[in-house]
């Protein structure tokens, strides 16, 4: 659940720019955006509306219930989960399984689309509906009555769910859990939240009584505990009507339980939490030092203001742990701090966390802890501050510019918090004006004061987790409190390096655009530069402040020997560690500060590239990063050695995990005949790496610009891209050969096959059917091979969830590809219980087969078609779906004016077609995975 800071920069990101014309007063209260309509009705339902067309034809419905798990009583526990289940198994206008199978036949996706959410102080339902057809419309509004009052329970229907609410349960069972439930009684001391994790005991869900059940619906879904959101493209008097015409007549019980709030209580001691388990795959750090008072809400403008300083706080703390852990003695993977939520709603505390090799545990809890310790000596310095009021402006600036292209769900994210965590809803005006007043207002010493009021020596817990390993000793509760001794003679204050002038070190020789072509119907540009790299762009209007890029060559690491790609496979990942332009990767932070651009280069099997992103306003620092991947990238043995000590230190105990040890089983078993195929890393791959070999391939994958396309995609300006793109692409050194992509000829295992591997002690299967193979590359099949999957995951979760109770989630996916070599992929993939694992199988194939040899039913192809439409409509308007569509048909040498013609694909596909390619590619050969506990 998102806690009240979280939340409250959520809504930040989302704020606009204007001037007040006087100067705010602390003691003002923030007011409420007046463009959301909010009211209550007399029986004390709360709602908000508000009109917003992005997307186009479509609103969000929330429904919001102030109630969760920790209101349980003790025989109701995980029931408040359960009634969340049940909502969608049965009410009053849609019995039984008839609300799922309506909203997929108007396009709404099951688990995609319609979701809902049970956390310890709440239970949230999400319903978007095309909001052009009135008739829709209204069926969604009485699908939300209908949760909130008219659910059904029938004996029938709860039984048959508790399959599928204990399969969840299932899921959740491993390590995590395991170390979760010994650590929480300390994190949460002497607190109901320690007691009421929302999924539940097993065996209250495998015995509860009907009427458990009845009494937590009758107790806690009541109109006074409620509300409606509707964010949309919609008419809000007209909306209004309808929350009135649809909730004003139920009424709150006579005699109400009381909505309570529990209490964390403080406590003296430190508690320390020091976890292991066998199939853990990380080793975590957490510090936490909890506040005595409950948070303060944020009400009046300088309750905000104090939310600002308290950002910024941990704004710069994270930037120094960052610059830790980009050193090449990283004390740890990843590392961070703030100040914020715990489980609790009324618990905030300052926490640190890390995440580390096995063996650095109290290394990592020093570092952490000395970071502080240093803040509260020396504090931090004026530039720091100054680096993260930027970049904090920055980042609204950026979305003050998105204003009128903001999506409906991000406002609905905002008023959910009003209601439920009593989080201000500001106006996007007010907010962002009131930023630009108040953080020139911020000193030093405000953010250096934070800390003291942070740290104590009462009210924190320690909890360290990780896996068991023979002959690795688990730290004791004496080590801990040790490793927290801090000599602070021996800190020093932090030191400042000079921020660079450029991210570019050498000479640019400048090129030309000796080409142009337009393609009218797609609206799209490429020119060719003189030294042959053709710059491809398509100008959109979908978002005010992104244009997103990606540059692709083929060669990729296919153009290697066995031999070399064994040396340099895990050393490529890490090559930009070292920075470029004679910067490291802290050098080039420090110069983005208030900067938005990023670049990442990357060499697959088949292609060489670049991804990234930038602001219209920082466009040229993008294009430099590109000229400087491709001209100066840094080679420094000591940022390669901590990125190696990072990597072996995230990967070494990956294959504890049950699921990945699964994957790398399997697929090195199909694998057993490929060379090339090495499997999940170890960490003797990173000790053999050969950093230099990687480094001189890196450069020779990228040496010949000319044999490159780069993509452009958004708020792209003519003149600059046409005058960066002959200075810093045009440049690039080039040849005039270029490559292809290289089949090596490696393939799968062939033929039937059957594993069951076994790994983990908890009873959970995971189930894996898969086919697979050489075709000719077919557009047409590859789309039909898509809808089968699509239409025959409606089959399995009607079959192996709803009407057998054996499975949370199912799904099947399906596709084709032309590069390197034409083959199709099909799989088929769930969890569920060991004792069903073979019946569950015999059930999927059985689903399979029915469409084989009948073809699927109409009105499953109609769902996939209105699902496809909608989502269609949706994504032609974002600038991703866009670059995916220009990369995708340069990969496979398809027409990229296809697109235009998706929603006619989409209308004309048959039930014949879907069956055609079932019968030509699924009734071969297939491999069945099974993973099972171990005996």
């Amino acid at each position: 659940m998102k806690k009240i800071k979280q939340s409250f920069y959520i809504l930040l990101s989302a704020m606009s720019a204007i001037g007040f014309a006087q100067e705010l007063k602390m003691d003002s209260p923030i007011p409420m955006d007046p463009t959301v309509k909010t009211g209550k009705l007399k029986n004390g339902l709360t709602y908000y509306i508000k009109k917003n067309s992005k997307p186009e034809n479509k609103v969000d419905l929330r429904l919001m219930i102030n109630a969760g798990s920790i209101l349980e009583t003790d025989e109701q526990q995980g029931l408040a989960h359960f009634m969340e289940h049940m909502c969608f198994n049965g009410t009053k206008r849609f019995p039984k399984n008839k609300l799922v199978d309506y909203l997929q036949s108007i396009g709404v996706k099951f688990g995609q689309h319609l979701n809902a959410y049970t956390s310890f102080d709440e239970t949230v339902y999400f319903l978007p509906i095309p909001s052009d057809d009135k008739e829709k419309l209204e069926k969604g509004f009485q699908i939300i009555e209908d949760w909130a009052f008219n659910t059904t329970l029938t004996p029938e229907e709860i039984d048959k769910e508790r399959g599928v609410v204990l399969e969840e349960y299932r899921l959740g069972l491993g390590a995590d859990k395991r170390m979760m439930g010994r650590f929480m009684p300390k994190m949460m001391y002497n607190s109901q939240y320690a007691k009421r994790l929302p999924i539940g005991q097993k065996e209250i869900l495998e015995n509860f009584t009907y009427d458990k059940l009845t009494s937590f619906y009758k107790d806690w879904y009541r109109p006074n505990l409620m509300s409606v959101v509707v964010v949309g493209d919609i008419d809000v008097a007209e909306m209004e009507k309808k929350i009135k015409d649809h909730f004003s007549s139920y009424k709150n019980p006579k005699k109400e339980k009381p909505r309570k709030m529990f209490e964390v209580p403080n406590h003296k001691e430190t508690f320390i939490a020091v976890e292991s388990d066998k199939e853990a795959a990380f080793s975590q750090v957490r510090l936490l030092y909890k506040d005595y008072t409950e948070p303060k809400k944020t009400v009046t403008v300088g309750d905000f203001r104090t939310e600002l300083i308290e950002g910024l706080f941990s704004t710069m703390l994270n930037n120094r742990l960052e610059e830790k852990q980009n050193s090449p003695t990283p004390p740890f993977t990843y590392g961070y701090t703030y100040h914020g939520g715990t489980f609790a709603r009324n618990k905030e505390a300052f926490q640190s966390f890390a995440m580390v090799a096995q063996d650095k545990q109290l290394d990592a809890l020093k570092v952490l802890i000395e970071e502080n310790e240093r803040v509260r000596k020396y504090g931090f310095t004026e530039s720091e501050l100054e680096r993260a009021k930027t970049k904090y402006l920055n980042q609204v600036e950026r979305q003050y510019n998105e204003r009128d292209k903001t999506e409906s769900e991000n406002y609905v994210w905002a008023m959910q918090s009003n209601f439920l965590e009593q989080e201000p809803a500001p106006s996007i005006e007010w907010t962002f004006a009131a930023m630009k007043q108040l953080l020139p207002t911020i000193s030093i010493k405000e953010t250096n004061d934070l800390i003291s009021k942070y740290i104590k020596e009462d009210n924190r817990v320690v909890i360290l987790t990780g896996p068991e390993k023979e002959g690795v000793a688990k730290p004791t509760e004496k080590d801990v409190l040790e490793a927290m001794k801090i000599d602070e003679k021996a800190l020093k204050p932090y030191e400042e390096t000079a921020v660079a002038e450029s991210l570019l070190r050498n000479p640019v020789k400048k090129g030309k655009v000796v080409k142009t072509e337009k393609n009218d119907k797609l609206d799209v540009t490429t020119f060719t530069l003189s030294n042959g790299a053709k710059v491809i762009y398509k100008k959109t209007d979908f978002k005010n402040d992104e244009i997103m890029f990606q540059a692709l060559s083929f060669g990729g690491s296919n153009t290697l020997s066995n031999e070399d790609y064994k040396k340099v496979s895990v050393a490529m990942g890490g090559l930009t560690e070292a920075g470029f332009s004679g910067m490291n990767k802290n050098d080039i932070n420090k110069f983005m500060t208030g900067k938005i651009a990023r670049v990442n280069p990357f060499v697959s099997s088949t292609v060489e590239g670049m991804r990234g992103s930038s602001t219209p306003k920082d466009f040229e620092y993008l294009m430099q990063m590109i000229h400087a991947y491709f001209t100066d990238l840094n080679m420094d043995k000591e940022a390669f050695e901590g990125y190696k000590t990072k990597q072996k230190g995230f990967i070494s105990n990956m294959l504890s995990m049950p699921s990945m040890y699964f994957s790398n089983e399997l697929y090195s078993y199909l694998n057993k005949e490929n060379p090339r195929y090495l499997g999940f890393p170890k960490a003797e791959d990173y000790d053999n790496a050969d950093y230099e070999l990687a480094y001189k391939i890196y450069k020779e994958r990228f040496a010949n610009a000319g044999d490159f396309n780069f993509y452009f995609v958004g708020n792209v300006d003519e003149a600059k891209l046409i005058e960066y793109s002959e200075l810093y692409l045009a440049s690039l050194p080039a040849k005039k050969d270029s490559e292809k992509a290289i089949d090596l000829g490696y393939r799968m295992l062939k033929g039937e096959h059957k594993k069951i591997i076994n790994k983990g002690k908890d009873p959970k299967s995971t189930v894996n059917i898969m086919f697979y193979g050489d075709c000719k590359y077919d557009a047409k099949e590859d789309f039909a091979l898509n809808a089968l999957a699509e239409v025959l995951t409606i089959k399995l979760v009607e079959e192996l969830r709803e009407n057998e109770s054996g499975v949370y989630g199912v799904g099947a996916r399906g596709n084709m590809n032309k590069v390197p070599a034409g083959s199709f992929s099909f799989s088929i993939n769930f969890p569920c219980g060991p004792e069903n694992a073979e019946t569950l199988t015999a059930s999927a194939l059985r689903e399979l087969n029915k469409i084989i040899e009948n073809g699927p039913e109409q009105k499953d192809v109609d769902k996939f078609i209105e699902a496809e439409k909608l989502d269609y409509k949706k994504k032609i308007k974002e600038n991703s779906f866009w670059m995916s569509n220009l990369t995708s048909s340069y990969m496979n040498d398809n027409n990229p004016e296809e697109i235009l013609n998706y929603e006619a694909k989409v209308k004309a596909i048959t039930p014949k077609e879907i069956q055609a390619v079932a019968k030509k590619y699924l009734t071969k050969e297939k491999v069945i995975a099974i993973l099972m506990p171990e005996e």
